[in-house]
């Protein structure tokens, strides 16, 4: 929020209210994580990661370690972290239109971390849009088939357009 002060500040053609947020991985945490704390962001794009530490742990190819590394602690000695530092915990907080973008073979953030946020904001009412690919990895957009990519990238850019765009 800090690098998006310093931008809003210095220089004066970026119209504040129009910015968009996307990421993937971590980065998708990250836009979940910014659109449960603010309403800065006029749209997002989250792709494959995580809205539930609980549910992450033991079940990603990256081990069992990660979470207790990036938490502290395992959901049984510290479940108070763990809920506090998912970004399910703040689904009712979010009003920026949010698209989740997910592949079924991603190992790394499995498809349940897309499917109960997504579920969750419409159970609230939210704006969202879910849109799942039944092939490819946790990182499809850029070594998955060059037509998944395609698509990938209409997606975000159509998202935007529409959720951006003057009047919005």
């Amino acid at each position: 929020m800090e690098a998006l002060d310093y931008i809003e500040r210095g220089f004066d053609f970026i119209d504040s209210e129009r910015i968009g947020v996307t990421g993937l991985s971590y980065g998708g945490f990250m836009t979940n994580w910014i659109v449960t704390h603010t309403d800065r962001f006029k749209a997002a794009v989250s792709q494959n990661w995580i809205s539930s530490w609980l549910s992450f742990f033991g079940t990603s190819d990256i081990g069992f370690y990660f979470g207790p590394d990036q938490i502290g602690g395992d959901p049984w000695s510290n479940p108070e972290d763990y809920r506090e530092k998912s970004p399910l915990t703040y689904a009712f907080k979010v009003s920026t239109p949010i698209m989740f973008i997910h592949s079924l073979n991603d190992y790394r953030c499995w498809i349940d971390q897309s499917i109960i946020f997504y579920t969750a904001l419409k159970y609230l009412g939210k704006k969202t849009r879910f849109a799942f690919f039944m092939e490819g990895s946790h990182v499809f957009r850029s070594i998955g088939k060059p037509s998944l990519r395609m698509k990938r990238l209409n997606l975000i850019l159509e998202w935007f357009r529409n959720h951006l765009k003057d009047g919005c």
